[in-house]
Parts: C-alpha cells; structure tokens; sequence
C-alpha cells in the first residue's frame, strides 16, 4: 500500500449474508479500510477480483462447491493479493497458512455485541497487517540440510527461542523441519488466537523430527523438544539447578500482544545469556526487538529473517534497525544458520 491517506480495499467473501454484514460493519468503522465488494462463493469473488482489484480479500474458510483453502491455492499462483482467512476453530486453518493465506481470525460462534467488536477489532488489525505483505512467493523445497551427518558440539546448557506473528505458522513450520532431534531446546511465541496454540503445537509434532507441545507451566526445555506458548499467556524461561524450564502466565499485553515475543526473549538473555540463540521471523510491529538486543547484548547470537522472505519485514526490521540482528538471512538459510553456531 502507498500513500497515508489511500484507504485499505477490501473484498469480503463468504456464503452467509448475514456474517458478509457482520463483517462489513465490522470493518467499515475503521475510516483506513473501504469495503469494495461482496461475494458469496469464490466463482463470483474471481470477477470482482478482476473488477474491483482489492488490496486485501478476507476469505470463509468453509463454503460449498469451492472452499476457501481451494480458493487461495488457486488466486495466488496467478495473482497475489493477501488473503486472510475466517475460520471456526479448526486445524483446516493452518491448510490455509500452507497454501499462502497471510494470517487468519476466529468466527464468532454468538453475535452478541461484545464478541462481534472483539472480532472485528482483531480482523482491522490483521487486514492492516496483511495488506504490508509482500508478494513473497512461497519457499522452493530444498533439500534439508545434512543435519544428521554434522558434527554440532551442543553445549548443555544451549537454548533456542523463536518469536513471530503474521505468516510467522508456515515460517516456524520451515525452520523447525530441517532441525535433527538433537536440536537444543526450543521455545516459540507465535502470535496466534489462544484456540489454535494447542493445534499449532501438534501439528509440528506430527511433521518435524522434534517434540512439540503446547507449553504449561513447569514444562522442562531440553534438547529435542519445543514448547510453544499458549496462545493467550505469556511464556517465559526459568532455570534452576542448571535444568530450563517454563512458565506460563497471565498479563497485560506487551507490544500488543499476549503472548509477547519480548517477554520470553528478555527471560532467554537473562537465564541463558551466551547459551542462547534467538531468532525474528516474519510479522507486524516491533515485538521482539528489544528482547532480541538483549540476548546479543547478553552473548548470545541472534538471527533475523530478511525482507526477501518474509511475508511482513515488521519484526524482522525493527529488531535489525535496533542492532539486535548478528544474522541476517533468507527463510531457507535460518537452519543452517542456527547449527552453525554450535559448529564453532
């Protein structure tokens, strides 16, 4: 999007009438966003595509004849314009995220005023969000890494924390693929709604080589396993008597967000200091450069995702423009350059 004064067009599809209106007066209070057309299935979407050219489409993810994940797979290979999916709570979700939807919001089961407000808030903020994407084509599979073959003298007391937020699931997803079961402990903040934290969690578990799971308080952070935060709790690092682990708390908001990438990256510096490695994916805003700094500050190295491949170059920027960034490198470069540092 260019120029501060240009509203955001928005084109909203979904096959009920009356959710098309619940979140075109959702989003029209906003005076940023101009809801520019309708639809009720994607074959009448694709002509107002056409016609209307929207900077942002958001997308139902369940629909007759053609789904919304079916939708996305086939928009983006021809055109790209960011999509984020509307979604009950569902795994299908992250399909979505896979195919190239940019970020995703929860559908309302009621429509009393207060859910409708707290979703509409949440889906003006993320069409903000989406409509800063880039038109990051979605990584080429490469072959892994040898990782299995490498000769990493892991100290005992390493720790890896990860933090993102929009097109942050298949950005984690990416770097957690490549890395061997030998890994150092890992703990993630994604920004994502408190229902699919957990879904998030298993759906890692079940497609990389480590063991993943929601985190709770008093969870151990060891080699091979990675613990993501609750969706709506904050998660930082605790060690005592040499052995990690996590807590998981209620709180205020920090950046914006709870949880915060901050928070568990400021409790990374001070519990592990050289120990640990910290790396900024793809997302909107600032959360996470600070607590980024610190950990270098501390002596520990600090990976930043590039603009080239990130879907918002928010995070990742503002951690490199504060100095926080030893590392900068592409999507498909952040495994390797996380196990170089325990080849040195």
């Amino acid at each position: 999007m260019t120029g501060a004064q240009r509203r955001i067009k928005v084109l909203i599809i979904d096959d009920s009438p009356m959710f098309r209106r619940v979140i075109e007066q959702a989003i029209s209070a906003d005076r940023g966003i101009e809801v520019i057309a309708t639809a009720q299935d994607p074959a009448e979407a694709r002509l107002r595509i056409m016609e209307q050219k929207p900077d942002v489409i958001t997308c139902d993810v369940e629909m007759p004849v053609l789904d919304g994940i079916s939708f996305v797979r086939w928009l983006l290979p021809q055109l790209f314009v960011p999509v984020v999916m509307v979604s009950s709570v569902s795994d299908k979700v992250f399909d979505a995220m896979a195919a190239g939807a940019v970020d995703f919001v929860v559908k309302p089961n009621q429509l009393p005023k207060d859910a409708t407000d707290s979703f509409g808030a949440d889906l003006i903020r993320k069409i903000k969000a989406a409509a800063c994407a880039s038109a990051t084509l979605r990584p080429i599979e490469e072959a892994a890494p040898a990782v299995q073959k490498r000769n990493l003298r892991i100290p005992a007391e390493a720790v890896i924390a990860i933090g993102a937020s929009t097109g942050g699931t298949e950005a984690v997803f990416s770097v957690l693929k490549h890395l061997p079961a030998s890994t150092p402990g890992i703990a993630i903040v994604q920004h994502i709604p408190p229902e699919f934290s957990r879904m998030f969690a298993v759906r890692l578990d079940s497609q990389t080589a480590l063991s993943v799971k929601e985190a709770v308080t008093g969870d151990r952070l060891v080699p091979g396993t990675v613990l993501v935060a609750p969706g709506d709790r904050h998660m930082r690092l605790r060690k005592r008597g040499g052995v990690y682990s996590v807590e998981c708390f209620s709180g205020e908001k920090v950046n914006g967000h709870c949880p915060s990438v901050d928070v568990l990256f400021n409790s990374v510096a001070a519990e592990a200091g050289s120990n640990a490695v910290g790396v900024i994916l793809t997302g909107m805003g600032t959360d996470g450069a600070k607590g980024l700094l610190n950990i270098r500050r501390s002596g520990g190295h600090t990976i930043g995702q590039d603009q080239a491949s990130s879907i918002v170059y928010g995070m990742p920027q503002a951690a490199y423009n504060a100095g926080a960034v030893e590392v900068q490198a592409s999507l498909q470069s952040i495994p390797r350059e996380i196990l170089r540092v325990f080849e040195r």
